[in-house]
């Protein structure tokens, strides 16, 4: 590895860290060399992905510590699950205080953690390690919302005033693995898995380029959640079936229908809006993403299924299921939509490329793990006012210790 490149190490072998693989393929000044998965098999599948996509001559370890401990590895992507954060991230601070190792930085996969509480642990951790964080947020870095942000602020902000309301959705028809449909493991449905996204976008668009995220301060949050599908009788067998006797969504349900509206105070004394939705019960071609962002003379808009490519299949293209046209696949035949460059398009690349930088020059990157608790805790404010039913200021008192009845089982829709 020659002068000026960031080793790094990935804990987790998951669908997400598969993404960022990928993605590295456009990074110019790093190599993935280790990954940890508490799946030895899983672990050595996907150093092998990384060895065939080119992207390091990486190698499974039978631990987090010596992963850390390893001399080649710069830099940790957190990548594993929810559940396992707060643990994952001991075992880093503690290899690095009994002298072990030494990073660059450490870079973790959305949401920080399942609640306020581990937010804060996890980031103390990191802290008194005092390893360089940062908070990986894709859809912030995905180009169609960097250059539309730009773009807006630029031309149609400076000349007619801020923008007033920003809009961000991601949808799908449901994760691929059962952890995230428990709210125990998870920390919730959907609100907390995909409104990480959505909340941290509509305030990042909102922010103008080159201010700090405090210039628009979260002032009340209104949060609602729902079932809409899964607690059908049918669609909670359907969905045991897929994933396993522990998913069983007549007793143990999550919401998979969330909106949140953030009423925000900017720095220059206007009131502006944030309003996200998120959903697992969303039935279309695939994963969408879209994001809106209107002032008093402009507006852009942003669909990642309104790509330039479209294939038709008739009836009888009869082939297997997949998703080699786009995330979440839900159909074969007809009129499909295809994202050429998924990792591209929904901002990997970006991101990566971003994170790589920012630890090789020891600059702090444009979201850190402080940014990663800010929207733990609007997530919590949005499960509480739904519980509630009423508005909230932020931040409402109780929310350090607040678990959301999701994640305790005891939510009822």
């Amino acid at each position: 590895m020659g002068k000026g490149r960031l080793g790094v190490g990935f804990i987790g072998s998951g669908f997400n860290a598969r993404f960022h693989l990928q993605a590295f393929q456009a990074v110019r000044d790093a190599d993935v060399l280790g990954v940890w998965s508490p799946s030895a098999k899983h672990a050595e599948e996907t150093a092998a992905l990384a060895r065939r996509l080119d992207v390091g001559r990486a190698k499974a370890f039978p631990s987090i510590a010596q992963l850390v401990a390893d001399p080649a590895i710069d830099a940790v992507w957190l990548c594993g699950p929810n559940f396992a954060r707060v643990a994952n991230v001991e075992e880093i601070a503690d290899t690095i205080a009994r002298g072990k190792g030494e990073l660059k930085g450490i870079a973790c996969e959305k949401p920080l953690a399942r609640n306020v509480a581990e937010a804060k642990r996890v980031a103390a951790l990191v802290t008194e390690a005092g390893i360089a964080h940062g908070y990986l947020e894709n859809q912030a870095f995905a180009p169609a919302v960097t250059q539309g942000r730009a773009i807006t602020w630029a031309r149609g902000a400076s000349l007619t005033g801020r923008p007033y309301l920003a809009r961000a959705a991601e949808e799908h028809s449901g994760p691929h693995t059962p952890w995230f449909w428990r709210g125990e493991l998870q920390g919730g449905g959907v609100l907390n898995d995909m409104m990480c996204h959505s909340a941290l976008v509509v305030r990042h668009l909102l922010t103008k380029p080159g201010a700090p995220s405090s210039s628009v301060r979260p002032a009340r949050v209104t949060g609602h959640i729902a079932s809409l599908k899964w607690t059908r009788p049918e669609y909670a067998k359907r969905l045991q079936q897929l994933m396993g006797k522990d998913v069983d969504y007549a007793k143990a349900p999550a919401e998979d229908f969330a909106s949140v509206m953030i009423e925000f105070a900017a720095e220059d004394g206007a009131t502006v809006l944030g309003e996200a939705t998120t959903s697992w019960s969303f039935v279309g071609p695939g994963l969408r993403l879209s994001a809106e962002l209107l002032g008093p003379e402009y507006s852009m808009a942003w669909n990642s299924l309104d790509s330039g490519l479209q294939l038709f299949f008739s009836r009888a293209v009869k082939g297997k299921a997949g998703e080699d046209l786009v995330e979440k696949q839900n159909a074969e035949i007809g009129l499909m939509p295809v994202v050429a460059g998924e990792p591209a398009v929904y901002g990997y690349e970006a991101e990566d490329r971003h994170f790589v930088r920012a630890f090789l020059k020891g600059e702090p990157p444009e979201l850190t793990f402080d940014d990663g608790v800010e929207v733990v805790k609007l997530l919590m404010t949005a499960y509480m006012s739904a519980e509630q039913g009423k508005t909230l200021e932020f931040p409402p008192g109780g929310l350090e210790t607040f678990v959301p009845a999701v994640a305790k089982g005891t939510w009822k829709p």
